[in-house]
Parts: C-alpha cells; structure tokens; sequence
C-alpha cells in the first residue's frame, strides 16, 4: 500500500481513538456505515438524467456534496480494511487481475466469452 493510504489510514485510527471511537469500530459497523455513505452519494445523482450527472462537477455546491461523500465512502472503506488487515491495493489489483481473466478483450486469444453477460460487474 501506498504512504499516502497508509498515512490516511493512520489518520483516521488516531482521529477514532482521540474519541474513544474504537469499541464502535467492528467489521459489521464499519461495513453498515459504508452502505450508508455510499447511499448518500447515489441519493445526490437519484433524480438526474445521464447528461445531468455527467455535468455534476460543475456546480460548486454540488460538486462539494459529491466530494464530500467520496471521503466518507472513502473513509470508511479505509477503516474497515484496517480492521480486517485487508491491503486495499493489493485487493483492487488481484480484483482486476481476476477480471481481466473473467472478461477479456473480444477478438484476444482464448476468448470464449466468459460471463459476457454482464459486462460492467466487478463480482
């Protein structure tokens, strides 16, 4: 993991524990508030077209909603991971080395259509 993630994530311990926040922090916990604030970013882009959440960086106010939500998913995700000692990095790179297998480019060698169905899911 990068310094700077880990920095994050230390951060973020030393801010829960100044609190006594820490009992709180469980896997179960962590991962109810990381549904919630990930709902909180899907809630800003509910009613808009295409077109509209393609633009939605370009209000100021609603730009700064979006970021601020981006932290907290972000936030959350960090600390779940410290608590689990999940490397997120290395998670996300052996998810893509996974997909990568599961979806590969039309035409490549081996090709055989693998779960073709659903093209956009990372599962």
């Amino acid at each position: 993991m990068t310094e700077d993630l880990k920095a994050l994530q230390r951060r973020l311990a030393d801010f829960a524990a100044a609190r006594d926040w820490q009992p709180f922090h469980t896997p179960k916990n962590l991962a109810a508030a990381l549904s919630v604030e990930a709902s909180e970013l899907v809630e800003i882009f509910q009613w808009l077209t295409p077109e509209e959440s393609a633009r939605v960086m370009e209000s100021p106010a609603t730009a700064g909603r979006v970021e601020d939500e981006v932290a907290d998913v972000l936030a959350y995700l960090l600390q779940f991971c410290e608590v689990l000692g999940i490397d997120p990095q290395a998670a996300l790179s052996a998810k893509i080395d996974r997909n990568e297998r599961r979806f590969p480019v039309a035409g490549e060698a081996g090709d055989k259509g693998t779960d073709q169905g659903d093209r956009h899911s990372t599962e």
